[in-house]
């Protein structure tokens, strides 16, 4: 008989920032129902300040180096869940700010908006301590639900409708992938806990019900050839649900993805590390090559996405805990630089109801600062030096290298070349061309902070890389263990 289940026994701290996540998201969605009148933008501001607070809260969880487990093990707070909530919470901060103007030009909208932002940060929140199989598919749909609204959310908009069905379709379709190859690694093993999956012996169910699930997490992260959903909808959806999706559910799933790939597989790693490697050369080579021809700057930026989590997949390919460190530090990098590309759009889309790259020609006369900005995001992208982007595609290069990946880094080193000519065709657009509109572009104060952030991070990162570095390094602690360090 199993024994009873003792509440004094379980640590409820634990989860603590979840909780307040819930208790927030229930607070704004349940001002906005009963005082309508209430304001928009204090509702953003009310999100704006309880999520600060449950990110200072996790701040002060990884300086005690607090950890543990919760529900048999099935949740897990240890240094990298801590890390990747810190990330979805920054990411969160940042598309909140980026919303205010966006929502209040839209008439129709209302408070919901912001309870289904923290709504699938909450989601996000939890698939960072998914700690089994089980927890890992219910935290990865949990966190899907809030965005399967926020893609449509533009109801008079055909292309957000478009976006959402496909959304939706391909949501289904891989959550039925992910729990059949979840079912096959619990037929082959009889377990679904990572913990016990550490001592498995490989089997062919096994190989297959993880090539299966490796399928799935391909698809949220947008890697080749699972990536089809990633152009229209970032298209489609609202510019700041487009820059939202483009960061932190990527970075919620590497969470995944790195607990059950370097920890939990590590010994498998001869049977999926080609897998890895051939990911990797074809988002990196696809992305890029197709993200020339691109006309959109939303579509730009998602092709040049797809390109961005193949040099990622370059880390996770190494298989070491450097590589795992390499991941970590570019998501940062990768997270300032791609926000702040995305609200200089959001900026230049809320003013003028467009978003293609002719558009934006003439940009540095209506707007010093924003081509400014625009140009520094992109050549972070690039990877060019003292940005963020250069240090990181440094350090993941490096990784592989570790490994003898050569090929993989010249395929990266070749690929760095071919987004250099997008975009700087960009930068040529709001350099040289003459623009169609001379006037001003004005920039709200919760924009601008969003752009000055985005910048500082991406030279704070290239710059000082040590102490994003070590933090990287600190929040990997339980890969320490691999074979191959």
């Amino acid at each position: 008989m199993a024994p009873a289940l003792n509440l004094a026994d379980i640590d409820l701290s634990l989860m603590a920032p979840e909780l307040w996540m819930t208790l927030l998201s229930c607070i704004v969605i349940s001002i906005d129902f009963l005082f309508p009148k209430f304001g928009k933008d204090k509702l953003a501001y009310l999100s704006l300040a309880g999520t600060s607070l449950i990110c200072l809260q996790l701040i002060g969880f990884f300086a005690s180096g607090k950890s543990g487990t919760l529900f048999s093990g099935m949740f897990v707070l240890d240094p990298l869940a801590i890390f990747f909530k810190i990330f979805v919470l920054i990411a969160t901060l940042l598309i909140v700010l980026s919303s205010i103007d966006y929502i209040n030009k839209a008439k129709y909208f209302r408070g919901e908006y912001y309870f289904l932002i923290l709504f699938s940060a909450l989601g996000m929140m939890f698939m960072s301590s998914a700690n089994d199989f089980l927890s890992l598919y219910l935290s990865l749909e949990f966190s899907t639900f809030g965005f399967y609204v926020l893609v449509t959310y533009l109801r008079n908009d055909l292309r957000s409708s478009e976006a959402g069905i496909k959304f939706f379709i391909l949501g289904v379709l891989t959550s039925s992938i992910i729990i059949y190859g979840i079912s096959l690694v619990y037929g082959a093993t009889g377990t679904i806990r990572f913990s016990e999956l550490m001592n498995i012996t490989p089997s062919l169910g096994a190989i297959i019900g993880l090539l299966f699930i490796f399928i799935g997490l391909g698809y949220k992260i947008g890697a080749v050839p699972f990536h089809a959903w990633i152009p229209d909808v970032y298209e489609g959806a609202p510019t700041p649900v487009t820059s939202f999706l483009s960061i932190a559910p990527k970075g919620a799933a590497f969470a995944i993805t790195l607990r059950v790939i370097l920890s939990t597989f590590s010994g498998m790693r001869s049977d999926w590390v080609w897998f890895m490697v051939g990911l990797a050369v074809l988002s990196m080579t696809y992305g890029n090559i197709v993200a020339i021809a691109q006309k959109n700057m939303k579509r730009l930026l998602a092709y040049s996405g797809i390109a961005q989590i193949g040099n990622i997949l370059v880390g996770l390919a190494a298989g070491t805990k450097m590589g795992g460190d390499a991941i970590l530090f570019y998501l940062l990098a990768y997270l300032f630089a791609n926000v702040g590309a995305f609200a200089v759009v959001i900026i230049f889309s809320n003013l003028t109801d467009k978003d293609d790259i002719d558009d934006l020609a003439g940009l540095n006369r209506r707007s010093p600062f924003l081509a400014f900005s625009l140009l520094v995001f992109l050549l972070s992208l690039a990877g060019v030096p003292p940005l963020g982007g250069f240090i990181a595609k440094l350090y993941i290069f490096a990784a592989a290298i570790n490994q003898n990946l050569i090929f993989l880094v010249i395929v990266g080193l070749l690929n760095i070349v071919i987004s250099m000519y997008y975009y700087l065709v960009v930068v040529k657009k709001i350099y040289i061309a003459e623009p169609t509109d001379s006037s001003k572009i004005p920039i709200s104060l919760p924009l601008r902070a969003v752009v000055y952030i985005s910048l500082i991070g991406v030279f704070a990162l290239g710059v000082f890389p040590k102490t994003f570095m070590d933090w990287s390094m600190a929040a990997t602690e339980i890969f320490s263990n691999l074979a191959l360090k």
